[in-house]
């Protein structure tokens, strides 16, 4: 049987953190389907068809990720939902700071609550990374600071254009 997890996020846009839960995730994973949301709770930056592209560009053409490990979804459903679509049994989730804990908490036990056969692993990015959040690039990008350290060539490039 084939570890499947799920990567749920609105990824507008990716950042190096979310890249250092899917390196970290591909070390014991067979697959990660990296799920964009397309909730309407979030005013995005991106379309998801935006954000599609730019996880794409960021992942397999800047990173270099061989696409047989990763797939690209969008959806618009519960987790739990494109867990039994896609025939997974593991959520992965990342954590950046005690901050996000009680959050991700309530998550958890919801999705628990919703499919008992789930379970949600956490990984950390790496250190340097932890800071980074998809809101800040933005708003340095848009106060014309440099964010080379937080995301990829192709996705500031996006920024760039959307912000020009």
């Amino acid at each position: 049987m084939k570890n499947i997890a799920i990567y749920p996020g609105t990824f507008d846009p990716i950042t190096y953190g979310h890249i250092d839960v899917i390196k970290k995730g591909l070390k014991f994973l067979d697959k990660i389907i990296i799920a964009i949301s397309n909730g309407d709770q979030k005013n995005y930056l991106f379309d998801i068809h935006e954000r599609s592209q730019i996880v794409k560009k960021a992942l397999f053409s800047d990173m270099k990720f061989k696409s047989n490990k990763i797939k690209i979804v969008n959806f618009s459903s519960l987790t739990t939902d494109l867990c039994k679509k896609y025939k997974s049994k593991i959520i992965l989730r990342g954590l950046r700071a005690v901050s996000d804990f009680e959050y991700e908490f309530q998550l958890l036990g919801m999705n628990r609550k919703l499919n008992k056969n789930i379970e949600t692993i956490f990984l950390m990015s790496d250190i340097e990374n932890q800071i980074i959040s998809s809101r800040f690039v933005k708003e340095i990008i848009q106060l014309g600071g440099d964010v080379k350290k937080f995301t990829t060539k192709s996705t500031i490039k996006a920024l760039k254009e959307k912000y020009g």
